[in-house]
């Protein structure tokens, strides 16, 4: 038994069948008082408004049934009409023209020409579709579902086509039932695949080509040496690469990879110090990197250096008479853009002191002091604003940032390695104190006697020492000195906002390299004795 039939063809079912006059295959329960089993029934010949379509192109315009335009109906020879080869009950109907076909696949006869009691019967019964039919049915894609590219435009319809009614034109058909490919949705779907196939090759291209550029091809590069003037600070401890990140963001340089690279080629590149460096606007690589490591071009600032040698080396740099840059400093030091607080006592002996930073500047020919000077105080300013100095000196029992900055010069004055600065700083908080009966709130520095004399000794007359009187001799005067004795750098202002735990009041240099801490006078006495037996192997 096949899916909708008994038999393998369209054999129609007896009145006995269990499943005779049952539900339908189109869902419709069939009314016994419309069926006449013994009486052949009319040509079915009206639309099919329920029940299975036998579906588009399902016979062809040139049928031989009822309705046909083009032969003779044949008649019965014994009762003189046309022989009904669909009469019974459980017969198919005749297959309809396809220019008759109504809306939706059906089936479209003019009301004039169908009986009405052909359409009454019609209603009730409908017949089953053949296994042929069904498998045609079910090889056809429902178009309904197809929807993908229905809203992409597709080519113009001819005028034929756009006067033909929409309900009369066979989705997926031509007019004589034959089906047709979609060129409309073939075509679109066609370039949406080559759309994507472009965009994966050119994405894959790009990945390529950026993967080549980035691990094998030249990096991106200016010509020549460029123009205008553009002010870099390389800061302490970075590598090349960090100084070409740093270039490119300026805009010196194209990309970080062309100084690299540069820098890698030069025989000098590798000794690119820290400091700040006037270059130009859109440098190659190499035009940065020569002009970075050119000597000439610019003046290098130990930490912990006097003022006073620092005038004394940019009028060297520059060619200028000796006193010229200390003359500059004097006379224009509230032009130089010091911050409000430098200059809070008159004691001090010169102003931009602690504020000239240490460090790598521009120094070219042509260049002017005050450039030199305004470079070293911005500079002093900036590092200066990343720690809260302010909060800091309060914590401390300072009364002002500029207190705190002369411990740092004294730090780094006194002490021989940056292993000695926290603890150094210790031993001058310690002094300082109220209850400081070791030394009596003085500091006794050396560093702060040869600050005033302008020298750099180790055997001072503790005698005279202790007898000269001035605001900066901490021999004398109880405290710190009314200002920086030098120019700390950041080692040294770390360690004096953040001192190494201890009780020590004392210090000594003994060979000239290490310097060791005491927290008593006996303890400093054979640390003295130490130093002085160093000195005579020395001399000997």
């Amino acid at each position: 038994m096949t899916e909708y039939g008994r038999g393998p063809g369209s054999q129609p079912w007896h009145p006995e069948d269990p499943l005779y006059g049952g539900q339908g295959y189109d869902g419709q329960q069939q009314h016994p008082q419309h069926q006449h089993p013994q009486q052949p029934s009319q040509p079915q010949y009206g639309q099919q408004q329920y029940g299975w379509d036998p579906s588009q192109g399902a016979g062809g315009p040139y049928g031989t049934g009822a309705g046909d335009q083009y032969g003779q109906q044949p008649v019965d020879p014994y009762t003189g009409a046309p022989p009904d080869y669909y009469g019974t009950q459980d017969a198919y109907p005749p297959p309809q023209p396809q220019h008759q076909r109504g809306p939706q696949g059906q089936q479209h006869v003019p009301q004039q020409q169908v009986p009405q009691q052909a359409q009454q019967h019609d209603t009730q019964q409908q017949p089953a579709p053949t296994f042929e039919q069904h498998a045609q049915w079910r090889s056809e894609p429902d178009e309904e579902k197809l929807s993908l590219f229905d809203d992409l435009p597709g080519p113009a319809r001819t005028e034929a086509e756009e006067d033909e009614p929409a309900e009369e034109r066979p989705r997926g058909r031509d007019r004589r039932g034959k089906k047709t490919k979609n060129k409309r949705r073939s075509g679109t779907a066609c370039l949406l695949v080559a759309v994507v196939l472009v965009g994966v090759v050119g994405g894959g291209g790009y990945l390529a080509y950026d993967y080549w550029q980035t691990h094998f091809g030249a990096a991106p590069d200016y010509d020549g040496e460029g123009t205008g003037q553009v002010q870099v600070e390389i800061p302490k401890g970075a590598g090349i690469g960090q100084m070409g990140e740093i270039l490119q963001k300026a805009g010196v340089v194209k990309s970080a990879g062309a100084f690299t690279e540069a820098a890698g080629k030069d025989p000098k590149g590798k000794a690119i110090q820290p400091g700040t460096y006037t270059l130009h606007q859109e440098m190659s690589g190499a035009a940065a990197v020569t002009m970075m490591t050119n000597t000439a071009n610019f003046l290098t600032i130990p930490e912990g250096r006097r003022a006073v040698a620092i005038y004394a080396a940019i009028d060297t740099k520059l060619g200028l008479a000796q006193g010229t840059t200390k003359d500059v400093a004097k006379n224009q030091a509230k032009n130089l853009g010091l911050p409000d607080w430098a200059d809070s006592d008159p004691k001090i002996k010169d102003p931009l002191e602690g504020f000239l930073y240490p460090s790598q500047y521009n120094a070219s020919k042509g260049t002017k002091p005050e450039e030199i000077l305004k470079q070293m105080v911005a500079r002093a300013k900036e590092n200066y604003a990343k720690v809260d100095l302010e909060g800091k000196a309060r914590e401390l029992g300072l009364k002002s940032p500029l207190q705190l900055i002369t411990v740092a010069s004294l730090v780094n004055a006194e002490g021989m390695t940056h292993d000695d600065f926290r603890k150094m700083s210790r031993v001058i908080y310690n002094r300082l104190k109220p209850t400081n009966t070791v030394t009596n709130g003085k500091l006794e520095f050396d560093s702060t006697y040869n600050y005033i004399k302008n020298q750099s000794k180790l055997d001072l007359d503790p005698k005279q020492l202790r007898s000269y009187d001035d605001p900066y001799n901490t021999y004398h005067v109880k405290g710190l000195p009314p200002g920086p004795i030098g120019n700390p750098g950041e080692e040294a202002l770390k360690a004096a906002m953040d001192p190494e735990p201890g009780d020590w009041y004392f210090f000594v240099s003994v060979d000239g390299k290490t310097t060791k801490f005491a927290n008593t006078l006996a303890e400093h006495d054979k640390l003295v004795q130490e130093f002085n037996e160093n000195q005579k192997k020395k001399q000997g």
